[in-house]
């Protein structure tokens, strides 16, 4: 049996979320090369002939990082069908699940309709008296996403139709919530998803007036404030352990509802309250090894070869997506 396992993304270099994209790829190309697997990475564009020549050389499994293709969230999930096309397994994801976790507002129609708690969206609330923030619909990495994002209801048409011109793409606006945010892990194992250790994301220290969001800065811009007063802080089912009890049992809800598969990230907000809501859910959240996840394993005592290895079991033991 072939041991060639590839790493396919659709990264440019035209900006710095892409960019961390092809350098996971790279940090994952070299993780299964220390796993005993053949690796190297590959780019997807627009001409799909490339996978066709994958496709010549029967991998093992592809391991899929593309969410995007030239900068365009709207085409990730092509990815997807011409995997499945070539007949290829590939991790993450199958190619409903990733369609639908590929657009926020098909996403949380569906997390509403298995009654699971998301944000209402701006057309559905009353404007008057309600802060919304504009988000892109269909990318990820908060992309489009900074501290002019948060408005009142009123003025959330105005600003959603100078994201489009800005951004390009669609953008959309639903309740901001303030309070808390959680950033939850989910990696898939034989008995199921695995919720790894939850972190909080503080925003300690914050110049007066700056929204505690993760926007693009927050994320990219080693130059801002936000990136610097932005850190992740583990230990909440230590400290509360009723609250991370119930968000890794929403956690665990919103896979099956999803139907994710491999690996997922869920996004949250706890409001002053303590009611919770599900931001968004992530079928192909980042897996660079100074990210998230890796750092979510970490806690978990589990190395970043480890992660990428139940991964790829993962993919196997579907077999075709």
């Amino acid at each position: 049996m072939t041991d060639y396992i590839p790493v396919l993304h659709g990264g440019t270099d035209l900006r710095a979320d892409e960019l961390d994209t092809i350098e996971s790829a790279k940090s994952i190309a070299a993780a299964l090369v220390r796993l005993g697997y053949r690796s190297e990475v590959i780019a997807l564009d627009i001409d799909f002939t490339v996978l066709e020549t994958i496709a010549m050389t029967k991998p093992l499994a592809v391991f899929n990082l593309v969410e995007s293709i030239r900068g365009d969230g709207r085409l990730g999930h092509l990815a997807c069908s011409l995997l499945q096309h070539f007949n290829l397994s590939y991790t993450g994801a199958g190619e409903t699940a990733f369609f639908q976790s590929n657009s926020k507002r098909l996403s949380k129609s569906l997390l509403r309709a298995a009654n699971l708690p998301t944000p209402r969206e701006w057309r559905d609330m009353a404007a008057a008296g309600q802060k919304v923030i504009v988000k892109s619909v269909n990318e990820h990495a908060s992309f489009g996403m900074d501290q002019q994002s948060i408005v009142e209801g009123h003025e959330a048409e105005e600003e959603i139709a100078r994201r489009e011109k800005e951004f390009g793409g669609r953008f959309f606006a639903e309740a901001y919530i303030p309070g808390r945010e959680f950033n939850i892990s989910m990696v898939e194992t034989k008995k199921g998803p695995m919720v790894l250790p939850i972190a909080e994301m503080r925003f300690d220290g914050l110049p007066e007036g700056t929204y505690p969001i993760v926007d693009y800065a927050a994320k990219w811009d080693e130059e801002s404030d936000v990136y610097h007063h932005t850190r992740r802080r583990f230990g909440l089912e230590a400290r509360e352990p009723d609250l991370a009890s119930e968000l890794s049992r929403i956690c665990v809800d919103c896979w099956y509802a999803a139907d994710l598969s491999g690996y997922a990230r869920v996004d949250f907000r706890v409001d002053p309250a303590g009611r919770i809501y599900i931001l968004e859910y992530n079928a192909n959240p980042c897996l660079a090894p100074d990210a998230g996840f890796a750092a979510a394993l970490s806690k978990a005592d589990m190395s970043y070869e480890d992660g990428i290895q139940m991964i790829v079991e993962a993919a196997l033991a579907k077999g075709l997506n």
